[in-house]
């Protein structure tokens, strides 16, 4: 088997985590006042960090938002913004507050092994990129880890103006970085998504979205599985 001359990665549920705290929802209520039950909590991250398809309760030009939520920080704010709304989050300034925690660097957690393969693909010589549905800059976040100088080359959609798995996107992230889509593996946790990259005739490799704990090596193994061998 042959090693790919580039790794792509997806950022959230590959490279980082996003972590909510119980303590984002002190204060916070739903629309008859009372205490948010953790079961509401966790729907509203599951809502915020695995949105899937439209929801039901967004409508008009909220709904133009959401389609295009990952194209431009604003429309991200405003369709995020309606959801947590619509979820029972009416109180003012309650969903300006959680959805400030998406955005912010120290929510999201660096998976246990990102880390050791950035830094051995950096010793190989192997370039990075990092491909991302997002609409905030990510790279504060991979800045605050100590790992952002790992990566060769950034594909996001709000910059790029095209979403997973339009092949626009990955080639953004190939074509500065000298390689064919042949030669090249993507990693992520949406066979969807992330697996629009086959379409190019890359290898993709799919990885499981889970707490750290429970994922310390996949993405060592995701890169064995393709002949990928980092340094000690």
């Amino acid at each position: 088997m042959s090693s790919p001359s580039a790794v792509l990665f997806d950022f959230s549920g590959t490279l980082f985590r996003f972590e909510a705290r119980d303590d984002w929802f002190d204060g916070l209520h739903d629309e008859h006042g009372d205490e948010l039950h953790l079961d509401a909590q966790a729907e509203l991250i599951r809502r915020m960090t695995q949105p899937v398809g439209l929801p039901a309760m967004i409508a008009g030009d909220d709904r133009i938002a959401w389609e295009r939520r990952d194209l431009d920080p604003q429309q991200h704010r405003r369709a995020y913004l309606a959801m947590l709304r619509a979820s029972g989050l009416t109180v003012p300034g309650h969903a300006e507050q959680l959805y400030g925690r998406v955005i912010d660097p120290h929510s999201w957690q660096i998976f246990p092994d990102t880390e050791r393969v950035l830094t051995g693909l950096r010793a190989a010589g192997i370039p990075v990129g990092v491909v991302s549905n997002i609409a905030f800059d990510l790279r504060a976040v991979l800045a605050l880890a100590g790992v952002a100088h790992l990566v060769d080359e950034y594909a996001l959609s709000y910059e790029v103006g095209a979403i997973k798995p339009d092949p626009r996107i990955f080639r953004a992230a190939l074509d500065p970085l000298g390689v064919a889509p042949s030669d090249a593996l993507m990693v992520g946790d949406s066979d969807e998504a992330d697996g629009g990259s086959r379409h190019l005739g890359a290898a993709f490799e799919l990885v499981r979205d889970a707490p750290a704990a429970e994922r310390p090596t996949a993405l060592l193994d995701a890169l064995a599985r393709h002949g990928v061998v980092l340094p000690n």
